[in-house]
C-alpha cells in the first residue's frame, strides 16, 4: 500500500511519517520538493502529483492556518485550505483512494457549554473557518472515500506551541495575563497520527467506517488553566520560573482583541471516534506532561 503525506513538516505530518510506516509506502512532501509539488497552493502541481504517485491513501496534514493572516489574505486562505482539498478529493475518487483531511473546532460558532457533535450545523466565526469548513464540504461532496478528522489546539513537542509561549514568557516574567472564556481539549499531534493510523486500517477493512469525526483528547479547560498547568509540571520537572501562581491573571478574550474572532466553546464530542473505532482518548493532561517531559528533561541531563 502507499501512502501519500501532505504537509510532512508540519507537527502532525511529522508524527504521520511515524505512525503510518507500518501500514506501507510512506512518500511524505512538503511544500517545497525537487520532483513532486507538496505546496497546496499550486493546485495544477499538486493534481499532476497526485496522478504520478498514484496513492492509495491521501493524507492532508497541510493547511493554511494563520488564524489572524487569513482575514488579510482570504484567496491564499481558501486555495490552501478548500480548492486544494478538493482537487484531492477529485483525485481520490477517480483513483479509489482513501482521503484523510484534518479540519478544526473553528468550524462551529463555539457558543453554550455543550459539547460540539459531528451532526450540529457549522458556522464559523472567522475566515480560517469558513475557508476549512468549505474544504470540508467538497470533501464530502465529492463522494470519494474519506476520513475527516475535526481537531482543536494541537501541540507537540517539535515546533512551538503555546505551552512553550506560556513557558518562555514564565521565566522573564513578574505577571501574565491568559485568556480564560475560551475553552476547549489541548491535543498532541502525536494523538492524533496514532489515532489516524488505526482510523485508516480498519476504515480500510470495513468501509462503513469511513466518515466525519471528532478527534481530541478527553476532558477540556481554558487557556488560563492549560497555562497553569503548564507552569506546574515544569516545576514538578525541576524547571525555575520567574512568574508565581498569584501573577497568572485570568481575562476575557475581550481584553485581547486579535483580527480574527475565537469561538469561546471549542468542547468537542468524541463519542462517535471512540465508539467506531473502539479506541480510548486519553485526558489532555496526559499528553501535555509527556510533551513538556521530552521538552524539558533533555535540558536538565
Amino acid at each position: 500500500m502507499k501512502l501519500l503525506i501532505f504537509g510532512k513538516n508540519g507537527q502532525v505530518g511529522w508524527e504521520l511519517q511515524r505512525s503510518l510506516a507500518p501500514l506501507g509506502e510512506v512518500i511524505a512532501l512538503g511544500q517545497n520538493e525537487a520532483n513532486l509539488c507538496g505546496d497546496l497552493s499550486n493546485l495544477e502541481g499538486l493534481r499532476a502529483t497526485l496522478q504520478r504517485v498514484a496513492p492509495d491513501v491521501i493524507v492532508n496534514a497541510a493547511a493554511h492556518t494563520a488564524v489572524d493572516r487569513a482575514e488579510s489574505e482570504p484567496d491564499l486562505a481558501y486555495r490552501i485550505n478548500a480548492e486544494a482539498p478538493s482537487v484531492m478529493a477529485e483525485e481520490a475518487q477517480r483513483l479509489g483512494a482513501l482521503l484523510v483531511h484534518y479540519s478544526t473546532d473553528y468550524v462551529y460558532e463555539g457558543s453554550g457549554e455543550r459539547f460540539w457533535q459531528e451532526s450540529d450545523a457549522p458556522a464559523p466565526l472567522n475566515l480560517y473557518g469558513k475557508s476549512k469548513l468549505a474544504g470540508d464540504q467538497a470533501i464530502m461532496a465529492s463522494g470519494c472515500r474519506h476520513l475527516i478528522f475535526r481537531t482543536s489546539w494541537v501541540y507537540a513537542a517539535r515546533g512551538n506551541n503555546f505551552a512553550k509561549t506560556m513557558l518562555g514568557l514564565a521565566r522573564t516574567r513578574n505577571a501574565l495575563s491568559v485568556v480564560s472564556d475560551q475553552v476547549g481539549a489541548p491535543t498532541g499531534a502525536e494523538l492524533i497520527a496514532d489515532v489516524t493510523a488505526q482510523a485508516i486500517y480498519q476504515a480500510l477493512l470495513d468501509p462503513q467506517k469511513q466518515g466525519l469525526y471528532h478527534l481530541v483528547a478527553s476532558g477540556s479547560t481554558s487557556w488560563f488553566d492549560y497555562a497553569r498547568e503548564v507552569f506546574s509540571v515544569a516545576r514538578e520537572l525541576g524547571e525555575t520560573l520567574q512568574l508565581s501562581d498569584d501573577a497568572v491573571t485570568p481575562i476575557a478574550s475581550s481584553e485581547y482583541p486579535k483580527p480574527a474572532q475565537r469561538p469561546l466553546n471549542s468542547r468537542l464530542c468524541t463519542q462517535k471516534l471512540t465508539n467506531t473505532f473502539q479506541l480510548t482518548l486519553p485526558d489532555w493532561k496526559v499528553g501535555v506532561a509527556r510533551m513538556l517531559r521530552e521538552t524539558l528533561e533533555p535540558l536538565s541531563q
